[in-house]
């Protein structure tokens, strides 16, 4: 088995008395595709900077290619990075910008010339080596900053929300050619993100980072279907969050009952226990959910829900109806499928909705949960 890329052990930053990541330890495996996702102040950017070099570590250590990289400046460490901001110099063509690391190094003009062009043709951007900066769209100046990284072979690529300035439709194409760039250069890529779409497509690993720990750490299927805290089953997708207490259980099958009398069923299969009487957390996923107008429409063996529409949301294939859930008066989302079928969902009609209970998670409430619906 080969040696990780990278490796964090136990590694802590406290900044006065905050602690920005808290006893951290993870391996990323050599050539994959690896994100750190969460939100706002969670600690993400502080771990990256900590890998990179840029701060050291309060306690913990950090091992980069097999090595530990405890008193390695930045410069010294087999690391790139790649910001939102890219950091092109503008004064440079785009074959001089590819080529100033290996400047930095002494590499003669000739090599730098030759070693830039042959990445740039692997970039898709053969021919521009002469072009200006600002000559280029969004999406080819962020191939270029990448390219400027590639091109100095390191171990690590580290990319902090690169996509971040891109307009909607440049970052859904730029989620696509991240993927096939990392593919094919086979270089191992940590990259940070609050997007959550965009941690599921690019990456072969997740960790989902909250106040400097992982919550979870795995596949995006893992993170998706098999979500293990609320805060997972809450941050990556959408899900309908149902607050209540488990009034019975059949095995890891629970039933959940919220404070208006709402009863619906979903399974635990995480961590903490869960017996009759304690509070709970259930979500369910909007695409998880059926529609119809009669018992008949819903998928046998579902238990039938009553609700009222609110809103259609228009937005395509991911169209979706919010309903208020007849009994509780809560808010329920649900995916309208792609056929077009309830395409004529109006304000305040009655419908009924039904979900297979296999398909909803339960947890354990967390303590402001609890009294939220206490």
């Amino acid at each position: 088995m080969s040696t990780p890329d990278l490796v964090a052990d136990a590694v802590v930053k406290r900044f006065g008395e905050h602690v920005a990541v808290d006893s951290l330890s993870f391996a990323v495996e050599r050539g994959s595709f690896f994100s750190i996702l969460g939100p706002s102040g969670c600690g993400k950017t502080t771990l990256l900077r900590m890998i990179a070099g840029f701060i050291a570590p309060d306690a913990g250590d950090i091992a980069i290619g097999g090595g530990s990289m405890r008193g390695v400046a930045p410069n010294r460490r087999p690391v790139n990075m790649v910001f939102q901001q890219l950091a092109l110099f503008p004064m440079m063509s785009v074959g001089e910008n590819v080529a100033f690391g290996l400047a930095r190094r002494g590499i003669a003009r000739a090599e730098r010339r030759r070693r830039s062009e042959a990445m740039l043709e692997r970039v898709g951007l053969g021919g521009a080596a002469h072009k200006r900066v600002d000559e280029l769209s969004g999406g080819q100046r962020q191939r270029v900053a990448i390219a400027r990284s590639l091109v100095l072979e390191p171990t690590l690529l580290l990319l902090d929300e690169p996509l971040g300035a891109l307009d909607l439709k440049l970052r859904e194409h730029m989620k696509i050619e991240l993927k096939q760039l990392q593919a094919a250069f086979g270089t191992t890529f940590v990259y940070i993100t609050h997007d959550q779409s965009e941690a599921l497509v690019l990456s072969d690993h997740v960790g989902v980072m909250s106040h400097g720990r992982f919550e979870q750490l795995g596949t995006p299927q893992d993170l998706y279907y098999r979500p293990q805290t609320p805060f997972v089953a809450a941050f990556v997708g959408a899900n309908n969050r149902v607050v209540g207490r488990a009034t019975a259980r059949d095995g890891a099958s629970i039933e959940v009952t919220t404070a208006d009398g709402w009863v619906i069923r979903a399974i635990h299969h995480a961590a903490g226990a869960i017996a009759v009487g304690d509070p709970v957390e259930a979500f369910v996923r909007p695409e998880v959910a059926s529609l119809g107008r009669s018992e008949a429409q819903l998928p046998a063996g579902q238990p039938p829900h009553a609700g009222e529409v609110l809103s259609v949301l228009f937005d395509g294939a991911n169209s979706a109806v919010l309903l208020q859930e007849s009994r509780s008066r809560r808010e329920f989302r649900i995916a309208l499928p792609q056929t077009g079928q309830f395409s004529d969902l109006k304000p305040q009609e009655r419908i009924l909705f039904s979900f297979d209970p296999a398909r909803a998670v339960c947890f354990p409430a967390r303590a402001q949960a609890a009294g939220a619906d206490a």
